[in-house]
């Protein structure tokens, strides 16, 4: 019985030691899409950037089709919103943040951009891996 006792005993702490390393990687994941939200709001495509994988392997799946690489992605963003007026005031909601496996998650949402231009507003998905210790977008859909 003592034995059986000390199983679920390991059992649980080990149950809610995984749980807590999700919630952890969770909020990690919550706040680096917080910090893009606000270096957009800020006109800084740059930093905004910077949560993507900076690789040639980087995706990313748009209305104009796919774009390969950090550079280029980066380079697409420029081109599509060259002014604070284009950038506009970026919203996010978020309606799932999904473990994929260890060190990968996806995150479905809604973005809402407000401008004097026009609105646009869609959805997307980012896949995120942990590199190098850091969490890191290295798909992303959106349309």
């Amino acid at each position: 019985m003592k034995r059986l006792i000390c199983i679920l005993c390991l059992v649980v702490c080990f149950n809610t030691q995984a749980q807590t390393l999700e919630s952890k990687d969770k909020t990690a994941i919550l706040n680096l899409i917080e910090d893009q939200r606000q270096a957009w709001n800020n006109n800084d495509i740059d930093t905004f950037m910077s949560s993507y994988w900076k690789s040639d392997s980087l995706k990313f799946y748009g209305s104009n089709g796919v774009t390969n690489g950090w550079k280029n992605t980066l380079a697409r963003y420029k081109k599509s919103y060259p002014t604070k007026a284009h950038m506009g005031h970026l919203n996010f909601k978020i309606n799932a943040v999904t473990k994929i496996d260890d060190g990968a998650y996806y995150v479905m949402g809604e973005y809402h951009l407000t401008r004097d231009i026009g609105n646009a507003n869609g959805i997307f998905m980012i896949i995120l891996k942990k590199i190098e210790g850091e969490w890191k977008i290295i798909a992303d859909t959106s349309c």
